[in-house]
């Protein structure tokens, strides 16, 4: 009984070996490669597949989804020979798992040495400004040439993109230098442009304002002038239509000559010789209020001299002194003659400025 137990056992594994063997699973977005006495057989896709145990085998199995592969810097020099590093990264896909298992040994490091062969074609012919400002163009040159390489290995790159491009450290240092020294530059630029736009703001506004100035100064002459003239004209309409006499004139006349002495400039006052005449007419009228007051109030008023002569008639005219020159003579309201004042005159000879 135990050889036949044995046997059994044996039976039991191998069948429950060949049926692991005979049902094969593959996930999702990923395929398998069958080999029969190893020749290619089919591709078994995703889900529930049955092959025949110990004839069929899987090989291998490939991811079909997008894959990502950084590769390290990569020295390259340039067109005015300069050695840069270049970092890059391929985004690529399997569209053909049998292509990508028979065509190439290791489409990995094929795409690698492709990248950096094709990297190094592309650079050699750009200059170091250019390497780092045509970033899209090596982009779209590396692309191309790994697209049109891969598609009989049934690999598609969508993208190829470069992580960093470095410089030697030397180079580094000039082009910080420069780029400081071309911000250095407008900045100063843009000091020296605003500056400019701040004086000539600050020029036209003071300009403004002075022809503002000017204009209000010389409205504020023309209406001081107009107020001027029309307090004179009011006064001269006043005096002519009040019908002033002789004594109050020289009153007035006294009155201003005190105004004229004022000043820190007027060291020497000349009284004119008019002012005498002004103060026997100012005496005589108030001897005239004096003399009728005292009648008024009954005091006893002194008869002139029987000796003394008559009043000149209102016709005659008082004699005038060859030396003050001619006068010109008025008549009072009692009808005595007397001489003219004229103060603007006075006032000429007083200050002749």
């Amino acid at each position: 009984m135990e050889p036949v137990l044995i046997v059994l056992v044996v039976l039991v594994v191998v069948a429950f070996i060949a049926l692991i063997k005979t049902i094969q699973v593959i996930p999702q977005a990923s395929a398998a490669i069958v080999e029969r006495f190893g020749r290619y057989t089919r591709t078994l896709n995703a889900g529930l597949n049955i092959v025949v145990p110990f004839i069929d085998r899987v090989r291998n199995r490939i991811d079909l989804r997008e894959q990502v592969v950084p590769f390290p810097p990569q020295p390259v020099i340039t067109q005015d020979n300069l050695v840069v590093n270049i970092d890059t990264v391929i985004y690529y896909q399997v569209t053909d798992p049998r292509a990508a298992t028979y065509e190439v040994a290791s489409y990995i490091q094929a795409i690698e040495q492709l990248t950096v062969t094709t990297l190094r074609n592309i650079i050699g012919s750009m200059d170091l400004e250019s390497t780092l400002t045509s970033r899209e163009v090596i982009n779209a040159g590396l692309r191309g040439v790994l697209d049109e390489a891969t598609g009989k290995w049934g690999i598609r790159v969508n993208r190829v993109e470069l992580k960093a491009i470095e410089p030697p450290t030397s180079i580094q240092d000039s082009m910080e230098k420069q780029m400081r020294a071309e911000r250095d530059k407008r900045a100063a630029i843009l000091t020296a442009e605003g500056n400019r736009q701040s004086q000539i703001l600050r020029a036209e506004g003071e300009k403004q304002a002075e022809v503002l100035k000017a204009e209000g100064e010389a409205q504020a002459a023309v209406l001081r002038a107009d107020g001027e003239a029309a307090a004179i004209r009011t006064v001269f309409e006043a005096i002519h239509q009040g019908d002033a006499d002789q004594k109050l004139l020289a009153y007035q006349y006294l009155q201003t000559l005190p105004e004229l002495a004022k000043g820190d400039a007027n060291k020497l006052w000349i009284i004119p010789s008019e002012v005498g005449d002004a103060l026997k007419g100012l005496g005589g009228a108030f001897t005239g209020l004096t003399g009728n007051g005292g009648g008024a109030n009954g005091s006893a008023v002194a008869a002139p001299s029987a000796a003394a002569p008559a009043a000149p008639p209102a016709s005659s005219q008082v004699p005038i002194d060859p030396a003050a020159g001619p006068r010109p003579l008025d008549t009072d309201t009692k009808g005595s003659a007397r001489p003219r004042i004229d103060p603007l005159r006075e006032y000429r000879k007083i200050d002749p400025e």
